[in-house]
């Protein structure tokens, strides 16, 4: 049975859990795409190919992450259209999306491919770790339309408050997934190019189910390119206007960290694997930021749709309370779970050192992004994507890279790399908090 959640009534708190947990859930399935790539390379195939898939990671996340943000656009109009009970705006909307999507994918995997090699070298990699990264990066490249298409989809029917059917989605193409790694990369001896070609794969089939579910049980077309030429132009603008902005704030740590690796670089190959490992579980750790910030977005997309303003503040507090309490729990928990967590990854003492001292200094720090996720899902749905993502970049590479920039001229050492992290969510946190604060009368008035 189809689980949907309708946040213009009902119980905030239970609607928000209810909304949140399969979608962490869902990430969880989604990041094990890439822990299981490096932890068959770790164990499997060595530190060179875990170095270069922590590399390549930070430049498939830098996509992903504007994938989800793009998604944001299309999240918002259908919530909206849900919330107000329209059901031909509601259709064309997710006809245009989904049409729109198809061009986009396309058009970010020619151009990944096409430029791959230039893309690659934006990181820094040494000689010894590139070939192997841009291998990796040119597979991945190819699929970025199924990440594309997949996300949009996602957003869609998240948007109408089914978490239920993406998660099955990724709960299957996941499982595929380290079933093809092992087959490809462990048993056929395929390498980094085998855990590439099963991510691909495997995101290619979440996409067909995706549509057969949108296209087929929903009872309407969800592609016409004619449509979109003829009707589409204002539903275009509108998800450009909120998903280009969201999809820069989406991809935003991960374009911090694409400027962070040139830093990284620096180090010898052991030390670069313990920071791809860091990061591995960072992904998890940072679960409720991402999870409650969509939740914020929609909440607040079907509120405004209905026009309940006390009922929109009212969620967005919630939401603040519960996703700072998730992420404290969950970093308590992993502050045990550290060392055994990054054993899995690879056994070398070097690789281990880094990857815990990381995720130790990082751990307090975690809140911060919860925060700003929680205002920034507000915002878009007030359609000022633009502002949180400048507010969000000025913390998160300007303030980021003003720390590097001062400290490594003191002392070359990968704990102010460490460091940089949590300066980026502090202020990027601060930035957001306090323009909330500052325009709150303004948001609240629709």
């Amino acid at each position: 049975m189809k689980v949907n959640v309708d946040f213009t009534k009902g119980s905030l708190s239970r609607n928000i859990i209810i909304f949140a947990l399969p979608i962490m859930a869902g990430e969880i399935l989604q990041n094990l795409y890439h822990s299981v790539d490096s932890l068959v390379l770790g164990n499997f195939v060595g530190e060179v190919a875990l170095a270069a898939v922590s590399i390549s990671g930070s430049l498939t996340n830098l996509l992903i992450g504007f994938c989800n943000g793009m998604a944001v656009g299309s999240t918002v109009l259908v919530a909206k259209a849900y919330g107000k009970k329209d059901r031909v705006g509601l259709e064309s909307t997710i006809l245009h999306s989904y049409t729109f999507s198809i061009i986009l994918g396309l058009f970010l995997s020619l151009v990944g491919t096409l430029f791959s090699h230039q893309i690659v070298r934006l990181c820094g990699a040494n000689e010894g770790i590139f070939n192997q990264a841009l291998s990796y990066y040119r597979i991945i490249a190819a699929g970025f339309i199924f990440t594309v298409i997949y996300n949009n989809s996602a957003g869609i029917l998240r948007a109408m408050g089914d978490m239920r059917t993406p998660f099955i989605i990724l709960t299957f193409s996941s499982v595929l997934n380290i079933i093809l790694d092992l087959i490809f990369s462990a048993y056929m001896g395929f390498g980094i190019q085998g855990v590439a070609l099963a991510t691909v794969i495997s995101q290619a089939l979440s996409v067909v189910i995706s549509f057969y579910e949108i296209h087929n049980r929903l009872g309407f077309r969800c592609i016409s390119l004619s449509c979109l030429i003829k009707e589409g132009k204002s539903d275009i603008k509108k998800m450009v206007d909120i998903g280009i902005p969201s999809g820069f704030q989406g991809s935003l740590i991960s374009l911090s960290n694409l400027f962070v690796w040139r830093y990284i670089n620096m180090f010898n190959t052991a030390t670069v694997a313990g920071i791809g490992v860091s990061q591995r579980i960072d992904k998890f750790i940072s679960l409720p930021a991402n999870a409650f910030g969509h939740a914020a977005t929609t909440l607040s997309g079907q509120n405004i749709g209905s026009g309940d303003v006390e009922r929109t503040r009212t969620g967005i507090r919630k939401c603040l309370i519960i996703s700072v309490s998730f992420s404290l729990s969950l970093s308590f928990i992993f502050f045990f779970l550290a060392y055994p967590v990054s054993f899995l990854f690879n056994k070398n003492p070097e690789v281990l050192k880094i990857a815990n001292r990381t995720l130790y200094l990082l751990l307090p720090f975690y809140s911060f992004n919860c925060i700003r996720q929680v205002m920034c899902g507000i915002l878009r749905a007030r359609d000022r994507s633009r502002v949180s993502m400048l507010l969000s970049i000025s913390g998160m590479i300007i303030m980021r890279q003003i720390w590097l920039f001062v400290s490594f001229r003191f002392r070359v050492d990968i704990l102010n790399v460490i460091i940089g992290y949590p300066v980026g969510w502090f202020f990027s946190c601060f930035f957001v908090t306090l323009y909330y604060f500052r325009h709150r009368k303004q948001l609240y008035s629709f």
